[in-house]
């Protein structure tokens, strides 16, 4: 018996609406709580856009209203997150592997190693770079020596960024006039209007189209690939960076990448005893969304589930691990991976409890609990960093 035009197209609207349904179910699976918390970088950074446009996402899909609470500096983005203020914080290296290993202003009394862990991460086409005014005639990072370069108060991350990107050129802060600043978007105000010569910043950040617009003009150095021991200088300052050719943010274009270095940023985070079912379901989210989030804000792109480093530097939290596993991305060598990430959690743990009760005095804090880690983490055979 033949079928009717009316039956097929019957049939068609019904699987559509079956489609829908299913893709629905789906979604409502990432069970949310109507009202979620972030911290992220400043406004008008890219960290903060983002999470921005993720919110939106969030919202039209789910119902889920996200506030995005900015924070200038590291430590003023994982307080809240700290102190259960905030489920979740999209940051940077800073704030997720600096603060794991009780460094720089996580070495201060107050915080110590913090065990953070990972949900997910932006890998995408965005540099994480040295800004320099266009104005003063630099070309290399080994031009910056006596120029004036950005320090943030606060803010270990891009401190350690720029020293980093100084070292690739052969300088030092001693090279160079250090100019200290508030916050990220100070500094970068700071160039726009000739206090400082060189900030770092995402090349996809809001205010380096600012300063690509002013009249000063931007330029982003480049990073030579080939460039071993400048490369070897850079990893010693910071081993989270590698060569990349960026392709989104202020001055670059798709078709002409711009070769310098990145690492993943922002990177989602929690504490360890954030609830399992709500990262599980908080990174079920991220990545079932990815389509209605993508292309809505500078270099978001790269939080796409095939951009995720599942062996990164920081370990995955339970309820994230859940989830790869669920979805067949999670394996024998991730696990071991993070087992092993946790272990060193636990070697600086006990390292800091042990520093803690031997006592040191504030001159001679820093220093000392700088040994003490060293030690710590030598002794069982880790690298220790910083």
């Amino acid at each position: 018996m033949g079928i009717s035009l009316h039956s097929i197209r019957r049939a068609a609207l019904a699987g559509a609406v079956l489609s829908v349904a299913l893709g629905g179910t789906a979604l409502a699976d990432a069970n949310l709580p109507k009202q979620l918390a972030w911290t992220a970088y400043g406004t008008g950074t890219a960290g903060y856009n983002q999470s921005v446009a993720i919110g939106g996402a969030l919202k039209s899909k789910l119902g889920v209203n996200l506030r995005v609470l900015p924070g200038k500096n590291d430590v003023s983005r994982t307080e809240p997150l700290r102190q259960n203020k905030v489920q979740f914080s999209a940051t940077g290296v800073g704030a997720s592997f600096m603060a794991q290993e009780g460094a720089f202003d996580f070495g201060a009394k107050r915080w110590g190693p913090q065990k953070i862990r990972t949900l997910m991460m932006n890998n995408g086409a965005i540099g994480l770079a040295v800004g320099v005014a266009g104005d003063i005639g630099v070309k290399e990072y080994s031009d910056l020596k006596g120029k004036r370069v950005a320090w943030v108060k606060g803010s270990p991350s891009l401190n350690v960024n720029t020293e980093a990107y100084l070292a690739y050129g052969g300088l030092t802060w001693d090279d160079v006039e250090k100019v200290e600043f508030g916050g990220f978007g100070a500094s970068w105000a700071g160039m726009v209007n000739g206090q400082v010569d060189a900030a770092f910043a995402s090349t996809s950040s809001g205010k380096a189209y600012e300063m690509e617009a002013s009249p000063r003009g931007l330029l982003w150095p480049p990073i030579d690939a080939g460039n071993k021991a400048g490369l070897d200088r850079m990893s010693g300052i910071a081993p989270f960076f590698q060569p990349t050719m960026a392709s989104v943010g202020a001055t670059i274009k798709k078709e002409s990448p711009v070769p310098t270095a990145a690492y993943p940023y922002p990177v989602l985070v929690a504490y360890p005893e954030q609830e399992e079912d709500l990262v599980y379901n908080m990174t079920k989210a991220m990545v079932e969304l990815f389509d209605d989030y993508a292309g809505k804000a500078p270099g978001i792109n790269g939080w796409a589930l095939d951009k995720q480093n599942l062996k990164w530097v920081v370990p995955y939290h339970a309820g994230a691990v859940r989830y790869y596993k669920e979805i067949g991305k999670w394996g024998a060598e991730e696990q071991a991976h993070n087992d092993k990430l946790i272990e060193r959690q636990e070697v600086l743990a006990t390292a800091w409890k042990d520093f803690l009760a031997k006592g040191a005095s504030d001159d001679a804090w820093n220093a000392e609990w700088r040994a003490a880690r060293h030690a710590a983490l030598k002794a069982k055979g880790f690298n220790a960093v910083f």
